[in-house]
């Protein structure tokens, strides 16, 4: 089990090992919720993106709004 400690700002570091396991990188997205008592964490990467292509038969669409997303976020 890794541990990490909360800073005074809310910021926690992400283990190393976890950060290339999960493909991680500086600016990767991360989904936060709250089930059963728990905080859990997802990130998007293209990886995660890639395998739910299809989970909610948009044909594609979604991913283009998040690749769109992510280029207007590049441009700021």
């Amino acid at each position: 089990m890794e541990t990490s400690i909360v800073t005074v700002k809310g910021q926690v570091v992400i283990p190393a090992r976890l950060r290339r396991k999960y493909g991680i990188k500086n600016g990767t997205r991360i989904h936060f919720y709250d089930k059963e008592g728990e905080i859990r964490m997802i990130p998007l990467t293209h990886d995660v993106i890639d395998n739910n292509i299809g989970f909610l038969r948009t044909k594609g669409k979604l991913m283009r709004a998040l690749a769109e997303e992510k280029m207007r976020e590049r441009e700021m």
